[in-house]
């Protein structure tokens, strides 16, 4: 039952956030930051827009991922961040408003708000705005929201632009987060796929501002889904005996599978009774040779082709040029939240 959660990887920013001119930046800042068994995510809305905005949103999120990664709790850091608010935003100076949530991989979810719209639960046939108990802090309030997801739901947080929408232009009180529940829900009830939903309402949102936009809006989804898990077997096992069980646990492992190395996977297509079959030669001089086994996302050399696999791990994809083997699992890898290696001992004489 291992979940991940994913905030709208394929999604550019340009589809969730908008500033309230055109060519400055935009006054609200989204990061995130995952980690092996939870996900942080901050929308940081600096009050006001353009430059100051951006950068005060900017210095929020950052001292907050930077209080966090000191070991302060969740709720230390966040009302460590919120202290600091108050003189600045007496002394009439940039300040911000946010979100965090912190979402575990078993879906439990925690979203801490400043004087941020109430976050939203997407649900599987149904949304609905959280509710929030509120702790007081000085002269702050600190709104703390929970929720368990399930794969297929999803939180949604979005900055006071998208729910002021239309302020002043046709709806009293603006489109409000009540009105951005009814909206997803027709759009639930139209079988919007749940990946565009943050787009989506991002675009309602400048629909209702009209020609000019009364305010900086950014609508994120953070998404619950099945953990994708890759298993690498590289390197036959030390006694020969073994080849049969350790091929059978391979295979047996849920997930996608790469094979590297031609010795082991000719180990593992004779234990399961398949041919392996050598692919065509790339045209790359460098790239090493790949095969192709039924049922094994992807098969290729070994030592040549992890080594290559970890020197272009951190590039961007696009830049890969041409498919390889080492290019598949570099993607296979890329995409995976969890991943099994299965390390032979066999002596490997290549090696030496």
């Amino acid at each position: 039952d291992h979940r991940d959660l994913h905030s709208f990887p394929t999604r550019r920013s340009s589809d969730l956030q908008s500033s309230r001119r055109a060519g400055d930046p935009c006054g609200d800042v989204v990061e995130h930051r995952r980690g092996a068994s939870a996900t942080t995510l901050i929308v940081a809305d600096g009050i006001g827009s353009g430059l100051d905005a951006h950068v005060a949103a900017t210095l929020c999120a950052a001292r907050l991922f930077e209080l966090l990664e000191r070991d302060f709790s969740l709720i230390e850091a966040f009302g460590g961040i919120v202290g600091t608010m108050a003189p600045v935003k007496a002394d009439g100076l940039p300040y911000t408003a946010f979100h965090v949530a912190r979402i575990h991989t078993d879906g439990r979810a925690t979203v801490l708000s400043y004087e941020a719209p109430t976050p939203v639960l997407i649900g599987r046939h149904h949304a609905h705005a959280l509710r929030p108990r509120v702790i007081g802090q000085d002269n702050a309030v600190i709104h703390e929201a929970h929720c368990v997801l399930e794969p297929g739901e999803a939180l949604l947080l979005v900055s006071d632009g998208v729910t002021q929408a239309g302020l002043g232009r046709g709806l009293a009180n603006g489109w409000t987060v009540e009105g951005v529940c009814e909206w997803v829900n027709h759009a639930l009830a139209d079988r919007l796929e749940r990946r565009l939903i943050g787009s989506m309402v991002h675009q309602q949102a400048l629909r209702l501002w009209g020609r000019e936009h009364g305010d900086d809006c950014t609508a994120v989804v953070a998404s619950c889904r099945r953990g994708e898990v890759v298993n690498v077997l590289t390197g036959p096992p030390a006694n020969p005996r073994d080849d049969a069980a350790v091929a059978g646990q391979f295979l047996r492992m849920p997930g996608r599978k790469a094979i590297c190395g031609a010795t082991t996977a000719k180990v593992v297509a004779r234990a399961a009774g398949l041919a392996l079959r050598v692919e065509q030669v790339s045209d790359s001089l460098i790239a090493p040779p790949a095969y192709s086994l039924d049922g094994i996302d992807v098969v290729t050399e070994g030592a040549v082709t992890l080594n290559q696999v970890y020197n272009i791990l951190d590039e961007d994809p696009s830049r890969y040029g041409s498919p390889t083997g080492v290019t598949r699992l570099a993607g296979l890898l890329r995409g995976a939240d969890r991943v099994n290696f299965f390390i032979g001992g066999a002596h490997n004489p290549a090696g030496d």
